[in-house]
């Protein structure tokens, strides 16, 4: 590192807040401050900005109807159609431009581009082949597929012919995809032969017809042929009920399926999300407010604009694939990416290569990710010339300081504006970041909430709490693009989201707050830090700390690429801290490096979360979907016998880990 690059890191280390570049702010698509007070002084009205960005067929009657709390609707009697929205309306203008750019894994094998009018072509002829299998209005639709074309061609097909889809993970169990098909009452399936990972193929459709087999209704599954002759080594053949993608598709050459009108409150989609019971939720969101959400916060925070060639790099699976890489990019005209494979195949620098050969002009995606780069080192995003991309943003959990500033200077060149976005699935869109024509930017804190969201901090009795302190994260008013309800359960709804701070026995919808059970503090200038989920919450001698406060501590010590801390049980104290670490390249986990982590620790908030003890590890057991399944690390603290591995993405760290902490 020359002296200029010690200055540079030292005088980044320093520096508490970053503004945006001029010439980013004169090009915003929103850049007046004034917006903040606009819409407060204009709620709910404010909203038909975000409902502007649609085509209606029928305009709606009002804004918002209140009058049934916490079942809110929104933009009442209002007639559209998503898939419409997301092709139709831009086929004059766009019709030859890019609206999928698809890069298999295989790095050899041909990626595929679908112009407005390809994809609009494949979807009509796919929605008219599930209406010859049967498929009708209101029926939902399940969906079992990895990142290939076809999942967003039959999510916009099932939106054309009014027909809610039901989007599940593929790399979650064949018990998972019964479980929400038998939730959903679903009898049709859209799923695959197989996938590829590492240049391996996956035998996919053996897990689903596992799944089909405990299903506990007749079923008809479509399946695409993703593997081709690698599909041979499985030796798939098709079941009764079930029918080839493409024989389908091709038998329906040319046609056009009118998309069906749906009322603003009609379902887009159900998406199934764990719950504290067990028993996964079906969130259920509308056409009309999802819809709008989605499209206003990915024009306001992804400044995304109709000629970019925009890239998240999340799963379709999941709520951030639906929103910021289906329907929020799609609606607003613009060239989405999907990518199949992961980060660090064939080499490590596989998605800043991606990045560079498309000129990519944003890139969202997740902490998770961010940390793993930054363990890999600099040197792979500087092989590339990233200098195409204008913004920069995280998704998913909080982002540590770190490796915001790492994120900031080694792949925006601290020219980008990175949006550091909080939501959940039920929330539908993002609801506190910066935006980044406005607002400046704090490393670790994920910003004001955004215009016309009511989010405040709150002690146990819903009280105000003052700056600088922890509390709950509620939502005081409701936003269009809201769960409205779980589907086929209104109780569980009113009883997750609603009984802790709402009077649910009021009429009045000043008397319901929604709690996503997140934990917060706020800062003087309004910027909110989320701390993590509520039961992520350590309580050592009556103290309760956030696990996320301490993982940002010990990440912000010089090599440490990441961090998990868990709750352990302690004789004195009840519970103590013990934290599990990686490593970033050149460094070793050494005594010298666990003192600094301790004393890092204790600078940063205290001698009451001094880790009791620091494991190091090379990797952190992660779910699929690259989540810390932490479970796993309070069962070897403890010393307990270690539960399911099954959903791990890398089960066999988890012995590697007890061994590190049993030595």
């Amino acid at each position: 590192m020359t002296e200029d690059d010690a200055q540079l890191e030292a005088r980044l280390e320093e520096q508490a807040v970053f503004e945006p570049s001029e010439s980013f702010v004169s090009d915003a698509n929103v850049s007046d401050p004034g917006i903040y007070d606009e819409f407060e002084e204009t709620w709910p009205d404010c909203w038909e900005a975000a409902a502007d960005l649609l085509d209606w067929e029928s305009d709606y009657d009002q804004v918002l109807d209140d009058g049934n709390p916490p079942f809110y609707e929104w933009f009442t009697d209002g007639k559209l159609n998503a898939s419409a929205n997301c092709l139709d309306r831009h086929l004059d203008e766009r019709g030859d431009e890019a609206a999928i750019e698809w890069v298999g894994e295989p790095v050899d094998e041909t990626n595929r581009t679908y112009t407005y009018a390809e994809l609009h072509r494949e979807v009509n002829e796919f929605a008219a082949a599930l209406r010859d299998l049967g498929v009708e209005e209101d029926d939902v639709v399940t969906m079992y597929m990895p990142m290939i074309p076809e999942l967003p061609v039959a999510m916009l097909a099932c939106a054309r012919i009014g027909a809610p889809h039901s989007v599940v993970f593929a790399g979650f169990s064949a018990d998972a995809l019964a479980t929400r098909m038998d939730a959903a009452d679903s009898e049709y399936l859209v799923t695959c032969d197989g996938y590829y990972r590492r240049g391996d193929p996956l035998d996919h459709l053996a897990k689903a017809n596992d799944g089909l087999s405990t299903v506990e209704h007749d079923t008809t599954a479509v399946v695409v042929d993703r593997l081709g002759d690698n599909d041979d080594d499985f030796g798939h053949g098709l079941a009764d009920g079930q029918h080839d993608y493409d024989d389908l598709v091709d038998a329906q050459a040319g046609a056009e399926v009118d998309p069906v009108t749906r009322d603003a409150e009609d379902m887009l989609f159900l998406m199934y999300t764990s719950g504290t019971t067990g028993k996964p939720k079906g969130v259920k969101h509308t056409t009309g407010g999802y819809l709008s959400w989605v499209s206003w916060t990915s024009q306001a925070v992804l400044d995304i604009e109709p000629g970019d060639t925009y890239f998240c790099a999340a799963d379709i699976g999941w709520i951030t694939g639906h929103s910021y890489i289906v329907y929020g990019p799609l609606a607003l005209g613009t060239t989405t990416m999907m990518y199949e494979g992961t980060p660090d195949y064939p080499d490590r620098d596989r998605l800043w290569e991606i990045v560079d050969e498309y000129d990519a002009t944003q890139l969202y995606t997740a902490p998770t990710a961010i940390r793993a780069f930054m363990k890999w080192g600099e040197q792979y995003p500087d092989r590339h010339d990233l200098s195409s991309l204008r913004l920069l943003g995280t998704v998913g959990e909080p982002i540590n300081p770190r490796a915001w500033k790492w994120y900031y200077k080694h792949v925006g060149d601290e020219e980008c504006p990175v949006v550091d976005t909080w939501w959940q699935t039920e929330t539908g869109g993002m609801m506190i970041t910066t935006l980044p024509g406005i607002s400046d930017m704090k490393p670790g804190s994920a910003g004001p909430p955004l215009p016309g969201v009511d989010v405040r901090i709150v002690d146990e009795v819903g009280e105000q709490i003052s700056a600088g302190e922890a509390g709950y994260l509620t939502v005081q008013k409701p936003w269009p693009g809201m769960l409205r309800t779980l589907y086929d359960n209104d109780e569980r709804f009113i009883d997750e989201y609603w009984a802790a701070y709402s009077d649910v026995d009021s009429d009045d919808p000043d008397d319901w707050v929604y709690f996503p059970e997140d934990g917060a503090k706020i800062d003087g200038d309004g910027y909110i830090t989320v701390l993590g989920r509520v039961d992520d919450v350590i309580n050592v001698s009556g103290h309760r700390l956030g696990t996320m406060e301490i993982e940002s501590a010990i990440v912000g010590v010089e090599g440490v690429a990441e961090a998990a801390v868990v709750g352990g049980n302690h004789e004195i104290k009840g519970e103590a801290v013990y934290a599990y670490a990686t490593t970033e390249n050149g460094y070793e986990g050494t005594d010298e490096l666990r003192d600094r982590i301790i004393t890092g620790v204790e600078d940063a908030i205290g001698p009451i979360a001094r880790p009791e003890r620091v494991v190091f590890t090379p990797d952190l057991p992660k779910t699929r979907s690259g989540k810390i399944m932490r479970r796993l690390l309070e069962n070897i603290a403890d010393g307990e016998e270690i539960g399911d591995t099954s959903t791990l993405r890398n089960p066999d760290i988890v012995e590697d880990i007890q061994a590190e902490a049993g030595d």
